[in-house]
C-alpha cells in the first residue's frame, strides 16, 4: 500500500463515510481473562461515540509506512492452505458476524499478546467499500465504481484508570475527589486485512500497525500471521550501523558518516517535496555507492554491501528513514553531546591541534549562551 491509498481509506472511518454497521470486540484484564464483550450497532450509539470508536480504529491506519505500518506478507502456500490465512478470510468473508469465529480469534490474541500488566480492549470493525472509479487525470468519479473492497481492521486499546482529581459534587455542592474511571487509551497495536493495492483487495498482504515503531509485538504478529516477523525500526538502523562498523573498520570516520547522513537526508527531503505516494526505498548497492562517493574503498564497500546482504536479504530494500534520523546530526564525545539540523553539519570539523582531537565549529555572527548574547 502507498500513502494515497492509506489516506482514501483514512477517510471512510466517519459514521457518515463508512459502512460499518457493528463494533465488535471484548475486553481483557492483565490475568488475561476476557471480562466483557462487545457487539454493539454503530448506528444506534450517540454519534460523539461512534466517533470515538471509529477514531480508535482510523488509529491503526496512521503513522509512516515501513516504520509503524508494516507490509505482512504471506506465502502461496499459506493462502492456498493455511489455518492463519483461513481464519482472517473467514472473518472478512463472514463480515464479523460469525460469534464463534470472533471468539476463537480473541482466544488466539490472547494466549500470544503480551501487554505486561495492562487490561486491554481488542476491537473489531468491517467495512464494504464501493471504490470509485479514477479518471484518466487520476480524480475519484464520486458516482462511479469499479468493485467492492471487503476488509476489516483490528486494533488492540491499552485500558488505564484516570487520574484521581477533584471534581464538583451537585448534590452536597461541594469539591471532593472523584473516583478514577477507565479510560480507553489509543491503539498499541493492530492491523488491517486484506491490504488495498493498486485500490483492490490483496489477500497475499495484510498492514499491521504498531505504535512504537521499536515495538513490534512479534509474539502478536507471529500467533496471528505466522509469517516471518519484520525487523522493526530501531533494529534496522542497529544492523545498519553494526553493518558500517564492521565492514568500515578505520574507514568509518567523521567524514564517511557525515557524508552518508548528509545523502541519505538529501534523499528523504527531496522525496517529502516530491509528494510521492509510494514509501521511498534504496538498495544496499545504492548506499554502498554513497560510501564509494565519501571515499570508503572497493574492498571495504563490498564487505559493507555482504554483511547487510546477511543483515537484511539479498536484494532488500530498505528505507533510509529507518537507518538514520533524518532530523538532526548528533554528536557525542565523553560527556558532551551536540545536536544540530542535518542540513548544517557540514559545519562542524574535525582537526588534530597539539595531538589532542577537536571539534571545530564557526561561530560567524550572533552567539548565545543560555539565550544571552555574549561577545
Amino acid at each position: 500500500m502507498n500513502q494515497k491509498e492509506m489516506n482514501e481509506l483514512r477517510r471512510r472511518f466517519r459514521p457518515d463515510k463508512s459502512a460499518i454497521s457493528r463494533i465488535y470486540g471484548c475486553y481483557v484484564n492483565s490475568s488475561r481473562e476476557v471480562v466483557s464483550y462487545l457487539d454493539e450497532s454503530l448506528g444506534r450509539m450517540p454519534q460523539e461515540e461512534a466517533e470515538k470508536y471509529l477514531g480508535l480504529l482510523k488509529k491503526v491506519l496512521s503513522g509512516t509506512l515501513g516504520k509503524n505500518l508494516i507490509d505482512i506478507v504471506f506465502s502461496t502456500r499459506q493462502v492456498v492452505d493455511s489455518d492463519e490465512h483461513r481464519m482472517l478470510m473467514s472473518l472478512r468473508d463472514s463480515g464479523l458476524k460469525d460469534s464463534e469465529l470472533r471468539n476463537s480469534f480473541y482466544q488466539k490474541v490472547i494466549d500470544s499478546l503480551d501487554m505486561g500488566d495492562s487490561n486491554y480492549l481488542i476491537l473489531l470493525a468491517h467495512d464494504a467499500y464501493d471504490v470509485p472509479h479514477r479518471g484518466g487525470d487520476g480524480e475519484v468519479q464520486p458516482d462511479s465504481s469499479e468493485q467492492v473492497f471487503s476488509y476489516f481492521v483490528c486494533c488492540v486499546c491499552p485500558v488505564k484508570n484516570g487520574k484521581l482529581e477533584l471534581g464538583y459534587c451537585p448534590g452536597e455542592n461541594e469539591f471532593h475527589n472523584c473516583a478514577p474511571s477507565q479510560i480507553v487509551a489509543p491503539p498499541e497495536l493492530g492491523f488491517l486485512f486484506p491490504a488495498f493495492d493498486s485500490r483492490t483487495a490483496n489477500i497475499y498482504n495484510a498492514l499491521a500497525y504498531a505504535r512504537k515503531a521499536d515495538e513490534l509485538h512479534q509474539e502478536f504478529l507471529d500467533a496471528v500471521f505466522h509469517t516471518e516477523p519484520p525487523m522493526s525500526a530501531g533494529e534496522q538502523r542497529d544492523a545498519f550501523q553494526t553493518a558500517l562498523s564492521q565492514a568500515l573498520d578505520g574507514a568509518c570516520n567523521f567524514a564517511v558518516i557525515q557524508g552518508v547522513h548528509e545523502q541519505l537526508t538529501e534523499r528523504i527531503e527531496q522525496h517529502r517535496q516530491s509528494k510521492d505516494p509510494e514509501p521511498l526505498t534504496v538498495t544496499v548497492k545504492e548506499v554502498g555507492d554513497i560510501l564509494r562517493s565519501c571515499g570508503v574503498n572497493e574492498a571495504q564497500t563490498a564487505a559493507f554491501c555482504d554483511s547487510c546482504g546477511q543483515q537484511f536479504g539479498e536484494g532488500a530494500a530498505l528505507s533510509p528513514a529507518n537507518l538514520i534520523d533524518s532530523r538532526r546530526f548528533e554528536i557525542k564525545t565523553g560527556d558532551i553531546t551536540l545536536s544540530l539540523p542535518p542540513d548544517r553539519s557540514y559545519l562542524v570539523e574535525t582537526q588534530m591541534i597539539d595531538g589532542r582531537k577537536y571539534l571545530l565549529i564557526p561561530t560567524d555572527g550572533a552567539l548565545e549562551i543560555n539565550g544571552l548574547p555574549v561577545d
